[in-house]
């Protein structure tokens, strides 16, 4: 497998950065409409780090010009980052002409850089178009105001997953199969594993700021469910099936793009998402422990868990074609319980230890079913 390299490792550091702006904007939107445009803010984040990472799939990164193009990214990456807080505001349109650059600027290295190697040179030239048409929409959400900016975003996500999901079809040219993606599996699910660890020390950034600004002995016990449930979530998807997925990745032979385009650029970001939003959930536990649950406090605290969950079973059911149960059955718990805690007026440091025995749960069951040779 295909070891990841210093200079990716730096790329990804940005992205500590990034995931804190997210997890912040949805603290500071907490309704619907700060969560839907929370996601289609990571969804695009989303789109630069995973379409640079499966580039860096195909080259070498610690050569000149790549290394060279990564930095320009990680540089574009910071500015996306920053311009995070306000980009549905004054900063719209400085995002979008960065994400713009960024995008199109790396697709157009690609072509060059792949030359001598027919099948990647066809598929960066039918990537290409979509990519400058998507782009041109990003430039138009960024000029509007208002509902418009995220509902042209929002279609700029569809017909980005649309188009490679249906492998960017051309008139003429057809369309770009997976199955001839030529993809170092193992070594795309190394990366996407590195960046769920990024979004997971993150959280814990958050509940150990969130801590320093106000210690006693109960702000600083939510601080210990706020970290053991970081540990379950990391838990749940590095102790065991972190490796597992990587090595089934690795030797699926044609169907590696195939799993590898679905696994990575659809299913990561739900994960990844569920670490926000418990983010979210943890920063609310530590300022008011002792509060009852409104429906915002309950939705961050057992619903980021629940996301978390239901991705890593897609997840899963993806490599393996095996419902997993535990995860499935913890997910519909977690939700089931947001309207109980916030009828009876549970307090928020319940919720969060709430979330936390189910999570356990899911990790003791695992491990009962390795103990019996079950996956």
């Amino acid at each position: 497998m295909q070891p990841t390299t210093s200079t990716e490792l730096f790329f990804d550091l940005v992205f500590i950065f990034t995931i804190t702006q997210l997890s912040h904007y949805l603290i500071e939107h907490p309704d619907w409409r700060g969560a839907a445009r929370t996601a289609l803010l990571l969804a695009l984040v989303w789109f630069v780090w995973i379409y640079t990472t499966w580039l860096t799939n195909w080259l070498q990164p610690d050569q000149g010009p790549v290394r060279a193009m990564l930095i320009g990214v990680t540089l574009g990456s910071l500015s996306l980052s920053a311009a995070i807080p306000q980009a549905f505001a004054q900063t719209g349109l400085l995002f979008a002409v960065v994400y713009v650059i960024v995008q199109v600027g790396r697709t157009v290295f690609a072509l060059w850089a792949v030359q001598g190697s027919p099948w990647l040179v066809a598929g960066f030239q039918q990537s290409l178009p979509w990519i400058a048409g998507t782009s041109v929409l990003v430039v138009l959400g960024g000029l509007a105001d208002g509902t418009a900016r995220p509902a042209v975003w929002a279609a700029v996500i569809v017909i980005e997953v649309v188009g490679l999901a249906i492998g960017y079809p051309l008139p003429r040219r057809g369309r770009s199969r997976p199955e001839r993606w030529m993809v170092e599996g193992g070594h795309l699910a190394e990366r996407s594993a590195a960046f769920v660890l990024i979004a997971l020390g993150e959280s814990i950034l958050v509940t150990g700021s969130t801590l320093t600004e106000h210690v006693d002995l109960m702000t600083f016990a939510a601080f210990l469910v706020a970290f053991a449930g970081s540990v379950a979530l990391w838990w749940v998807y590095f102790a065991r099936s972190a490796s597992a997925a990587t090595e089934v990745i690795a030797h699926a032979g044609e169907r590696t793009g195939a799993l590898s385009r679905v696994a990575f650029n659809f299913l990561h970001p739900m994960i990844v998402a569920g670490v926000i939003v418990t983010s979210a959930g943890d920063e609310r536990l530590l300022r008011e422990p002792g509060a009852p649950a409104t429906t915002v406090a309950a939705l961050f605290t057992l619903g980021g868990p629940a996301l978390f969950l239901a991705g890593h079973a897609a997840y899963q059911t993806l490599l393996w074609r095996t419902l997993p149960t535990s995860r499935i059955t913890a997910a519909v718990v977690l939700l089931a319980l947001v309207p109980v805690c916030v009828g009876l007026g549970v307090p928020v440091a319940a919720c969060a230890t709430l979330a936390l025995a189910v999570t356990v749960a899911v990790i003791l069951t695992d491990r009962f079913r390795s103990l019996a040779g079950v996956r």
